[in-house]
């Protein structure tokens, strides 16, 4: 068998495994009993994630992973992106390529969670701000820890490497605040916590995370734009079909040329990280498929709900799920304008990649 079939292989083994837990024709009552409560995701899934290998995907067995690539991770999130899935398992994924191995038994296990902090500021993606570490004890605060309320420790960066601090150590203050599709974002305040002091760089697993989150979107506005189409083949209106007007057929083309764009964008940038290892190549590389994930989804969420109706903007219809996941993580790791400008800012320099 060829290098290009056990890819194809591999990256279908992945996407059944997820359809235990995330079915593309699932319904989302799951989902919607889980928002707006603490933590906002299952911990008993969570282990069932864990006891699968998803945490550990991209770690080398030596460490207890399953040693696979960006590629199988992204089609990983996307599946869990067409189902919503709330648990929070591409930022736990970028924690876990940072941890040593002592810390990483209990955490694969998914008996501990263990989310990275390491946003200072709004509209950034630097991984190193003003939160310090000196002599065991770590002061600072980070923002938009996602799902910050299950984790059991946080991985913080400093500079020249990391800390870890467990959410319950003095000096840790965690304030929780709802995002719009029923979970939570943390800040993460600390004043002298004791923490350890832990070697490493977050920079190149803050890349795969947000290639992992275009995936995700990618999920998000597959799944929502087949549900459309499957609205218009069965809501009749005057008589007819309303998947029979032109207008509407026009729109749905517009949506389904937005939907291939990006998929085609985002399982190249994933196969191109693996074997890409030149950091502004990498950069430019995820900045192109977060830019265009964040700008499509965008469009073609807004867009089904539209397409739906009256019903799609109350509650009670699915498609509002999906847009208000879309507005949560569009500007997750970097919206679509701070991409394109670093793509901007590197592309120059790996043209001839």
């Amino acid at each position: 068998m060829s290098t290009a079939e056990d890819r194809s292989e591999s990256l279908r083994m992945i996407r059944d495994s997820a359809a235990g837990i995330a079915p593309r024709t699932g319904d989302f009552r799951r989902i919607r009993a889980l928002r707006f409560t603490d933590p906002g995701f299952d911990r008993a899934v969570w282990r069932e994630m864990c006891e699968m290998g998803w945490i550990g995907l991209l770690l080398p067995e030596a460490r207890g992973g399953s040693g696979l690539g960006v590629a199988e991770l992204c089609a990983l999130t996307e599946e869990l992106g067409a189902s919503l899935v709330p648990e929070p398992l591409i930022p736990a994924t970028m924690a876990a390529m940072l941890l040593p191995a002592e810390h990483l038994t209990e955490v694969l296990g998914g008996e501990r969670i263990v989310l990275p902090a390491w946003q200072e500021a709004p509209h950034s993606i630097e991984t190193v701000g003003t939160t310090r570490l000196t002599d065991g004890r770590l002061t600072g605060k980070k923002l938009f820890v996602p799902m910050a309320s299950g984790a059991d420790a946080f991985l913080v960066t400093v500079p020249n490497g990391l800390a870890l601090v467990e959410r319950s150590a003095s000096g840790v203050r965690l304030e929780i605040v709802g995002t719009q599709d029923g979970g939570t974002m943390g800040t993460l305040t600390l004043e002298d916590a004791p923490a350890e002091a832990l070697p490493g760089d977050a920079t190149d697993a803050l890349e795969v995370a947000t290639m992992a989150t275009s995936a995700y979107l990618l999920g998000v506005m597959d799944r929502v734009f087949a549900m459309t189409l499957e609205y218009l083949k069965t809501r009749e209106q005057f008589g007819r079909k309303i998947g029979s007007f032109q207008a509407l057929q026009h729109r749905s083309a517009d949506l389904k040329i937005q939907v291939s764009l990006t998929r085609a964008v985002v399982e190249a940038a994933a196969a191109a990280l693996d074997r890409t290892t030149d950091r502004a190549a990498r950069q430019a590389i995820v900045s192109r498929a977060k830019a265009r994930a964040s700008e499509a989804a965008s469009v073609v969420t807004r867009a089904c709900i539209q397409l739906h109706g009256g019903i799609g903007y109350t509650d009670a219809a699915d498609p509002g799920l999906f847009l208000r996941k879309m507005m949560v993580l569009a500007p997750s790791f970097g919206a679509a304008a701070l991409h394109r400008a670093r793509f901007r800012l590197v592309a120059p320099e790996t043209e001839e990649e």
